[in-house]
């Protein structure tokens, strides 16, 4: 009954598993479910909009692993996180921390748009507040040119 019940849980989890390979699935179900909850929480450095979970990425696969690896041996959740940014930086997390170092990750984007919604007003209240040039007027020759076209299709 046991061994059914594992093989069920195991098999819901590689239904749900994403980019995680079966060799990668750990035997325990509750050290699979927390690999899970930390890999959802790092980002992968390849594809960069999806967690390693995710990530169908040779390095997302390495970190999958290394997770497994050390919550296998023993640590826990904060400390594979704590390595994991220790070895590749802050930028690993999916939710950086707001600190003075990752202002960019967390500002860029909204600055970014901040620019260009402001370039866009300023492009269209410029062009709004130029009249269009009026044509230079006919000169003499230009005149009577136009008169005798004007003439000679009236006949």
């Amino acid at each position: 009954m046991r061994t059914a019940f594992a093989a069920l849980v195991l098999s819901l989890l590689a239904l749900a598993a994403g980019a995680v390979e079966p060799g990668e699935i750990l035997d325990d179900p509750r050290l699979e479910e927390r690999a899970r909850e930390v890999s959802k929480g790092l980002r992968c450095l390849v594809c960069q909009n999806q967690s390693i979970d995710e990530s169908d990425a040779e390095l997302a696969r390495d970190l999958r692993l290394l997770v497994r690896q050390r919550l296998t041996a023993g640590d826990s959740n904060q400390q594979v996180i704590d390595y994991v940014v220790s070895r590749y930086g802050d930028f690993v997390l999916l939710m950086p921390p707001l600190k003075g170092a990752t202002y960019v990750l967390w500002f860029g984007p909204l600055v970014i748009a901040g620019l260009g919604i402001l370039a866009v007003i300023i492009f269209f209240r410029r062009r709004q507040r130029t009249p269009p040039a009026a044509p230079p007027p006919l000169s003499a020759d230009e005149k009577r040119r136009l008169r005798e076209f004007l003439d000679g299709d009236a006949e």
